[in-house]
């Protein structure tokens, strides 16, 4: 049955939706397509027939009814225990003791074994949309030439940008930026966390978000999808064969004051993006074309360098009969077993400020179903631009340097060296992600960028994206912001809290209590993450095992490895490594000069 609602306007359409779980139609001189009102709740597919008629595929959501706003027996049952993000994020932030004795137990398996499924599950697997597909097609599964969406694009014919609220204009993206991303004053993220852990956020994620803007709306050059290290090792056949030595399995590189750095170009000569004014003997060679940009990523593309081929050297004392091609391939699983390591139980873990102490044990998923193959999303693209941790300049050892000096500024990594640039990055503190007002001037345009994006991709509205990912959608701007004057501000620019956009409403949103940003940036971004981490094959059980990584050698440098590690085990002297802000405390317990054990 379709009825028509003459006058309703488009709140008492949509009341009248979930109400009475009807579908209704507007009579207009111009019929509005119906999914523009996004009529179909709880994960349900709204599949439009005529100009006026639709329908909600509310298929394996647990509710039923025209706009599947019916919960059945146990969904009912789920949702009345299920408790509150802001409860367990309360709880896991809280009762250290508790949780100190929860981590020497069983019990801690079995609670991570809860975070990743019920993360993982979040995300579609096989991917079900992209850029130019608002409906599940072959097309949007198999061209991995694009990146995938959790939701489909708001459709075209709609009466508004972000279907059928707000006004009919957007703001001006200098305007959103301007009034509610420039930094007025440095505002340092509560959590402690420092520039070490921002260029690693940096760094990481260039190996998968890779937007190929001269193909067209939501392509990526990023064909692996996940973590495949094509930061370190290039990601194509003939970029990597530019950067290996081609024996013993290593990479080329050059010494420099005695310590080994990425070659040049020169030595090997791959497409780097340099200024003119940089000298060709100072354009440093690299997987990721962009790496020369920034002396913190340089940093971490030397420390990769040196672990690859000191894992070469490992491996070519263990297997003195492997050839250059079995050595390097090796090496290479063995480098993205460490990096998921470290990004799980270091850098998620100092994220999260959990004090339950989260777990790299592939195992754990076993006995689960689970699917190993991950495609990198439009949303999670955009929902990691964290450029708040930048800060308004950059200490190095007693120099300071503005964004001028140091940017594309090559010599700053081989003039003071790895383990300096360590130790200045782990004592600065990076800046506060959530909660607006802190991104640097000289970021803004990139900020401007991403929602200029985002308008091309035609992203649904943020609270659609609250509620695709289990969370309530917010009813007012004041809660989203928790103040009054931003709200103000911005409902005299979007309306309407159900027309704000995904990315300005991550940035705004009050933050937990002494945390780095909102709800929604954990909700949306931790899913994104455990399911792109855990479902690498070399999570597989076909691929965890001691022969994968050359025998159990191998295999307990992926099982150990940490931030710490791969640091020392790569400097002559061993700083103070951490993705936090020292205190006197910690510092006293670190030896310079001690080596952690292989």
């Amino acid at each position: 049955m379709l009825l028509h609602c003459e006058n309703r306007g488009v709140k008492g359409y949509i009341a009248f939706l979930l109400l009475m779980n009807v579908p209704c139609s507007l009579q207009t001189s111009n019929t509005v397509n119906p999914c523009c009102y996004f009529p179909c709740q709880n994960k349900g597919v709204c599949v439009r027939f005529d100009l006026a008629k639709y329908e909600c595929d509310c298929t394996r959501t647990g509710y039923y009814g025209v706009n599947c706003t019916i919960p059945e027996l146990w969904t009912r049952v789920y949702v009345l225990l299920r408790p509150s993000p802001g409860f367990y994020h309360y709880i896991l932030t809280r009762f250290k003791w508790f949780w100190d004795f929860i981590n020497a137990t069983f019990i801690r398996d079995a609670i991570v074994r809860l975070v990743l499924t019920v993360r993982s599950n979040l995300i579609p697997s096989p991917p079900t949309y992209n850029s130019a597909y608002g409906y599940v097609s072959w097309e949007a599964y198999a061209n991995v030439s694009y990146f995938t969406r959790v939701l489909p694009p708001v459709p075209d014919d709609c009466p508004t940008p972000m279907g059928t609220k707000g006004k009919k204009e957007l703001p001006d993206p200098n305007l959103i930026v301007e009034t509610f991303f420039k930094r007025e004053t440095f505002i340092p993220d509560p959590q402690g966390t420092n520039l070490l852990f921002a260029f690693f956020a940096q760094h990481f994620t260039h190996q998968f978000f890779k937007t190929y803007g001269r193909m067209g709306r939501g392509f990526t050059k990023g064909l692996g999808h996940g973590v495949d290290l094509s930061h370190v090792y290039g990601d194509n056949l003939e970029r990597q064969h530019m950067l290996r030595l081609f024996k013993d399995g290593k990479l080329k590189y050059q010494i420099i004051n005695g310590d080994i750095y990425p070659p040049t170009v020169a030595e090997a000569p791959v497409h780097m993006i340099y200024p003119e004014n940089i000298p060709k003997e100072k354009r440093y060679a690299m997987g990721q074309e962009v790496f020369g940009l920034l002396p913190g990523l340089m940093m971490y593309a030397t420390l990769w360098l040196r672990e690859h081929n000191r894992v070469c050297d490992v491996l070519k004392t263990e297997h003195p009969t492997w050839n250059d091609e079995q050595l390097f391939q090796t090496t290479r699983l063995i480098l993205i077993g460490e990096t998921i390591k470290i990004v799980i139980e270091d850098y998620v873990q100092h994220l999260s400020g959990y004090y339950l102490k989260l777990k790299f044990d592939p195992q754990l998923l076993f006995g689960v179903q689970f699917q190993y193959r991950n495609r990198i999303a439009v949303e999670f693209n955009q929902l990691y631009h964290w450029h708040p941790l930048m800060p308004d300049s950059f200490q190095i050892s007693e120099d300071e340097y503005d964004y001028g000096k140091f940017v594309y500024n090559t010599s700053v990594l081989t003039d003071y060296g790895v383990e300096a640039l360590v130790e200045s990055f782990t004592k600065q503190a990076a800046g506060k992600i959530g909660g607006g007002k802190n991104t640097n001037l000289n970021l803004l345009k990139v900020a401007m960028g991403i929602i200029e994006e985002s308008r091309k991709l035609r992203l649904q509205p943020f609270n659609e994206y609250r509620k695709r990912f289990n969370l309530k959608a917010y009813t007012t701007f004041k809660d989203l912001t928790g103040e009054e004057i931003v709200s103000k501000q911005l409902e005299s620019l979007y309306g309407d809290i159900d027309a704000l956009e995904f990315y300005p409403g991550l940035l705004l949103e009050k933050t937990h209590p002494k945390s780095i940003f909102g709800e929604s940036m954990i909700e949306i971004g931790a899913p994104f993450s455990l399911k792109g981490l855990m479902g690498n094959p070399i999570c597989s059980p076909e691929y965890w095992k001691p022969s994968t990584f050359g025998g159990e050698t191998g295999f307990n440098i992926v099982k150990t490895a940490s931030i710490q590690k791969l640091v020392c085990l790569n400097v002559k002297r061993c700083p103070f490594v951490s993705f936090h802000i020292p205190d006197s405390k910690s510092q006293d317990t670190t030896s310079p000069s001690s080596k952690p054990e292989l």
